[in-house]
Order: C-alpha cells, then structure tokens, then sequence
C-alpha cells in the first residue's frame, strides 16, 4: 500500500473514496456585565456575518481546487449565521456580484461527474454566538464541515480556517470513507498517507497550542484537539482596558477564562 501511495494512483472509473473534514473552533471573551456581553455578541455576529463566511469558504474552495456550484447564505435572529456551498470538480465561471466581488459561480459544462458530486462535496458553516449573564463569559463557536470526493482533499486548508477566526480551542475530526479500484480490481481505501491530522498544520500555529490525538487507524478516523497555551488578557477583554484593573481582579479573570477552555477542550464540567 505504501508504495502505492508513493506516486499517483492508477484508479478503475472514478475514485469513490469521500473525505470529510468536520471541526469546531471556540472563541472566548470576558465581557462584565449583560450590557457588555449582548455588545460582544452584536459585534462579533456583524464580524462573521454570513457575507464574511462566504468569502471565506470561496477562499477554501479555490486552495482545494474546487469550483463553486451553488451558495445558499443566511443570518439568524437574534444571532448566528450558516453558509453552505455545493461543490465539483468541473470547469466553471465566476459571476461578481455589483461590487465587483465572487459570491457564485456558474457551471459550464454539466457532466455525468457534476450530478455524482452534487450529493457529496460540500462546504459548511455555522455560527453560535452564546454567554450566560452570571459568568461574564461569553463564547463564539463555528462549527465548519468539508465533505469531498474523489481526489480533492479538504487538510490543506486548516492553517487558512484556524487563522480566519480566533482559535482559542480547535476540535478536528477527520474520517476518509468507501473505497476504490485500482486498475487491477483490488479495493483501497486510502489514497494518501497520513497519521496525524497534524501534519497538515504549521509548525509555527502549532507552538501556540497544547495538541492531543485519539485516531482510529484500521478506521481511517483521526481526531485532534488543541488548546491555546498563552492567554493575553488585554485580548480576552471586551472594552476593558487591562491596565485599569488592579492585579487581584486580572488573576482572576485570567484564571475563570482558562477554567472556560479547559471545560471546552474536555468536553466536560471540571470546574
């Protein structure tokens, strides 16, 4: 199998192999009082509107050489916002909206391979904006889906999505499912080498994050988590200046603002 994956496959018919790259990235802020924490929630829905989203899963579907079939875009009340795009392999065109920028492409040739991708290959945002007025704690969680067949894989362009937001938690989870033939009949069921999801992220983005593995191998499921090691306070603070709290009130603040991350990145009530 390794040297199989050494260089190109030879694949019978179309490659049926369907990747699926599904990951969660939490945003968290300290925001004092419910005034404060509804602003945190106002400003960054407007930061992250469904325009931005858009944009920025066009960019993903550009660096995985994909094309856009379809964009249905949509913001919620009283919060959150949700983008999803089909997408193929085939040759399309861009169509500019009157500022002159991408939102939608048009394709140009509709063959047998478009309708087999329409089912498949698709990218998928979510957000979920949340606080409770009794924390001061408010969180912003994306929740972001790319589902590809065929040769198109979807780990180049973690570095681009972790640094499109701001990662203070990062769950991942990738699993590569069905199968395919080679020429000669026999099944594979992976068509490119990997044990970690790791590999596919920078060195430099890593220093910045404590990273743990569960993966599955004879699965082909890979699962990491990573959590920021350096908290900056004066970046964890919505309208409030660092300076102006005294030193007791700072540790404080330092100290409920991991507690947040670490029960996140657990997945469980530690506090």
């Amino acid at each position: 199998m390794e040297d199989k994956m050494s260089s190109k496959l030879k694949l019978y018919g179309f490659n049926n192999l369907t990747k699926s790259l599904s990951f969660n990235i939490y945003d968290v802020c300290y925001a004092k009082t419910e005034r404060e924490q509804k602003d945190y929630i106002s400003y960054i829905d407007e930061q992250y509107n469904s325009e931005r989203l858009t944009k920025i899963l066009c960019n993903v579907t550009e660096m995985i050489g994909a094309h856009v079939l379809n964009i249905s875009h949509q913001d919620y009340e009283p919060q959150g916002a949700s983008v999803t795009i089909l997408l193929s392999e085939d040759q399309m065109y861009c169509a500019r909206s009157e500022s002159g920028e991408v939102f939608r492409r048009e394709i140009v040739n509709k063959g047998d391979t478009t309708v087999a991708h329409l089912d498949k290959s698709h990218v998928t945002v979510h957000t979920y904006p949340e606080y409770h007025p009794d924390t001061s704690i408010a969180t912003f969680r994306v929740d972001i889906d790319v589902a590809t067949c065929g040769e198109i894989t979807p780990l180049s362009t973690l570095d681009y999505l972790v640094g499109s937001f701001d990662s203070d938690i990062i769950t991942m989870d990738y699993r590569v499912r069905g199968f395919t033939r080679a020429i000669d009949g026999s099944k594979l069921f992976m068509d490119h080498k990997i044990t970690s999801i790791q590999e596919y992220i920078n060195d430099a983005t890593l220093r910045n994050y404590d990273a743990i593995d569960v993966n599955v191998y004879q699965s082909n499921i890979f699962h990491t988590k990573m959590l920021i090691k350096d908290l900056d306070l004066q970046n964890y603070l919505f309208k409030t200046d660092v300076y102006e709290l005294p030193p007791k009130t700072r540790l404080d603040i330092t100290q409920s603002l991991r507690q947040e991350m670490i029960e996140i990145f657990s997945g469980t009530n530690v506090f």
